[in-house]
């Protein structure tokens, strides 16, 4: 080959096996790893493979100093874990074609080489009998076993892009300890499991509010399965002493109760992140899948990504996010400036957060919830609630054209989750009136998320919106307790059952909807007590004087309820109960006066 030795083109053929894996998709994000890689293959290449100690990869390519101690410190035995895992998922997925492969063996930090041709050997150049003469054959062998590979991983890929999505659930993860406290650490590491699942090219996860609904409750593998419309469940238990992690989980196909897979893992606290890259993985070969190109795998510490879980844990189980929450995205922050999830969870809890009553500092609140969404996309443009949050952002100040961009990309960043098809709906399409494409966002949110008792509500609500009584009223009954007895009482409402309606609203926390019963039913006294200042907010008076039939009035009420932005007020217009006000031309000046878009 142009006078240069065997040895010398099989050096050169892994250092271009090397370039190919650190500018693949998991390397290239991740500098560090990429270092950790290319040291132990260049010293080896150099016959410098005595060099590679942990004392010597922690102070060249982690920087610790020259008195580094491993017991204290376990950086190098960490990283070469998360090396191996992404090696593992570079072969399988992007590098599936590759005939070379790198390995780093575990035991050591020298790295290993070997064709992937079964009937060949594994490659000797840069093993102990690495410098002998190669006969041309075997280029050739590895040129066709290439080729083979390629052709294999093309067809197997058309073949499952003309399948449908597998549907899975991940089931709450069992707190094995005796302390209550650590159950936020067993639903967040559910969450991320989710999350990493709805990001696998051929899978498509339930969300985990559904997922939720089981948590504390007997398992019927069975019945969960045809609750949540899956094929596969994964199910499992978490038990944390210490510094200690350990881990036990199965799949298992829904049709007969049968465990595919199952894997258990007692590990150090921070490799928890290699630990759910591997329960992943396993799932999917188990299920004979590749794994999608759009993956990122953070790395972080094990404090931030604690704290990280913490702040997460309501919101997905309620979509309410206590000033707390925010308190743990900022210390997750602190402890790593770096980690595009704590900033794009900010960013959510700011957004459900800005839709709160009026004693909050909105614009205070709009300003640190657009820093934290545009730092998560800088840090990570494919991740898509951080698109989401910046979505609701431009919404909350009327770029409508930037807003639906944001949630479009959102969606399609991540379609297999409920929240982007909710938040578009609730927060883009509703308020610009858009009831029959927001009914179908929801529809989607509630395939992925079916025992989400937000997503019911916000489908009851749209479907009111709609005049659809009848089936707004199934949706009603699925939604929490405050959201269930306003929905019900507003169907009645609808079908001018106002007698029915007052009855169940007087047991709802907030009177909006009574009131508006009262001015239905003409007991004009008791409605105009509730439309008092301290009796309730904008849309309470706005619903007593809609109820009373007293336009001007009601357009007056609802020109104050314009300081609460744009998307409070475009939602409150779909309402049937203002449809009186049509044609009005004052409306088109209210809309208009907070950039609402004519209808």
């Amino acid at each position: 080959m142009n006078g240069m030795s065997s040895v010398e083109g099989e050096e050169q053929a892994v250092r271009r096996q090397l370039e190919l894996v650190v500018g693949s998709t998991g390397f290239v994000r991740n500098e560090r790893m990429a270092r950790f890689l290319r040291f132990v293959v260049e010293r080896y290449l150099e016959g410098k493979d005595q060099e590679l100690k942990e004392s010597v990869i922690a102070i060249e390519v982690f920087g610790r100093s020259p008195d580094y101690n491993p017991r204290r410190d376990p950086i190098v035995r960490t990283e070469a874990g998360r090396l191996r895992s992404r090696l593992s998922e570079y072969y399988i997925g992007e590098g599936c074609g590759d005939a070379l492969v790198i390995e780093l063996p575990k035991g050591g930090y020298a790295p290993a080489f070997r064709l992937r041709e079964p009937a060949s050997a594994a490659l000797p150049a840069v093993a102990a009998d690495a410098r002998k003469a190669r006969s041309p054959r075997l280029w050739l062998t590895v040129a066709a076993a290439c080729f083979a590979v390629a052709l294999l991983a093309v067809g197997w890929w058309l073949f499952q892009h003309q399948k449908a999505p597998i549907p899975i659930a991940v089931l709450p993860l069992i707190n094995l300890s005796h302390n209550p406290a650590d159950d936020y650490f067993a639903d967040g590491l559910t969450y991320e499991l989710i999350r990493n699942l709805s990001l696998i090219d051929g899978l498509a996860p339930r969300s985990q509010t559904s997922s939720f609904e089981f948590k504390g409750k007997s398992r019927n593998v069975r019945e969960v399965g045809k609750q949540l419309a899956v094929d596969y469940i994964l199910e499992g238990s978490v038990l944390r002493a210490g510094s200690q992690l350990r881990i036990s989980v199965q799949l298992i196909r829904v049709r007969d109760d049968f465990p595919l897979w199952s894997g258990g893992y007692h590990r150090e606290l921070n490799d928890v992140f290699a630990i759910q890259d591997e329960i992943s993985r396993g799932i999917v070969n188990s299920l004979r899948l590749k794994l999608g190109r759009g993956r990122r795998r953070y790395e972080t510490s094990y404090e931030a990504y604690d704290l990280y879980l913490r702040a997460r844990v309501p919101a997905n189980i309620n979509r309410n996010v206590p000033d707390s929450s925010i308190g743990f995205y900022q210390e997750a922050i602190a402890k790593d400036p770096s980690f595009a999830p704590a900033y794009a969870g900010l960013a959510t809890a700011y957004a459900l957060r800005s839709g709160a009553p009026m004693d909050r500092d909105l614009a205070g609140v709009m300003k640190e919830m657009r820093a934290a969404a545009e730092k998560a996309i800088q840090l990570d443009p494919l991740l898509a609630e951080a698109h989401d949050a910046l979505a609701s952002v431009y919404a909350r100040e009327a770029q409508w054209g930037q807003s639906e961009k944001s949630f479009r990309h959102a969606v399609e960043l991540d379609s297999s989750t409920s929240n982007s098809h909710a938040d578009f709906a609730i927060v883009f399409l509703l308020p610009l009136g858009r009831i029959d494409e927001a009914t179908e966002q929801l529809r989607i949110a509630e395939k992925m998320d079916p025992l989400s008792p937000q997503v019911h509500a916000a489908l009851g609500s749209a479907l009111l919106s709609a005049g659809r009584y009848d089936e707004a009223t199934g949706h009603c009954l699925k939604a929490l307790e405050s959201d269930r007895i306003e929905c019900l009482g507003r169907v009645r409402l609808g079908q001018g059952r106002i007698d029915e309606a007052i009855q169940i609203l007087a047991a709802a926390p907030l009177h909006r909807w009574l009131a508006y019963g009262y001015a239905r039913a003409g007991r004009r006294e008791e409605a105009e007590k509730l439309a008092a200042p301290e009796r309730g907010g904008f849309l309470q008076r706005v619903l007593v004087y809609a109820g009373l039939g007293d336009k001007e009035r009601t357009l007056e009420a609802l020109d104050r309820m314009t300081v609460l932005g744009p998307v409070r007020l475009g939602r409150t217009l779909t309402f049937p109960e203002l449809a009186f006000l049509r044609g009005d031309p004052r409306l088109k000046a209210l809309r208009k006066k907070v950039s609402l878009p004519e209808q």
